[in-house]
């Protein structure tokens, strides 16, 4: 099974909730697309930043999942911080791209790239996750 067949077959509710759509998985990147729907949106059709956060999250967990040490059992998010750069606007799609700054045994730490898919910068998302 290649990563991203792995990534897709993972019982993923809340992304699946948000529209989250996995299109690249490797060991060092995982990319994903979603849709800036009404019901993800704050005031003026704009993405509220909980979506944001929870987007890059779900992106984050699943690079973790397919990078997980022998033995491993599952992951859990310790600590995310986000860096809000831009809005992206209802109807736009968002691309997450999360790429690794350290794979441990007990933790690993992802950066998300969230941009539009014209290239303007929505968020920077550093995420560590612990490994169960």
């Amino acid at each position: 099974m290649t990563p991203l067949e792995k990534v897709k077959a993972m019982k993923m509710p809340f992304a699946e909730l948000k529209g989250v759509e996995f299109v690249e998985a490797e060991q060092d990147r995982v990319v994903a697309r979603m849709t800036v729907r009404p019901d993800l949106c704050t005031l003026y059709h704009t993405i509220h930043g909980g979506a944001v956060m929870a987007f890059a999250d779900s992106v984050g967990a699943a690079a973790t999942v397919i990078n997980l040490p022998e033995g491993a059992k599952g992951t859990t998010t310790l600590e995310s911080k986000t860096n809000f750069i831009g809005g992206a606007k209802e109807g736009t799609v968002v691309i997450a791209t999360a790429t690794p700054v350290h794979r441990g045994r007990r933790t690993q730490v992802w950066t998300t790239r969230l941009e539009t898919e014209d290239g303007k910068l929505v968020a920077l998302v550093t995420q560590t996750q612990l490994v169960l």
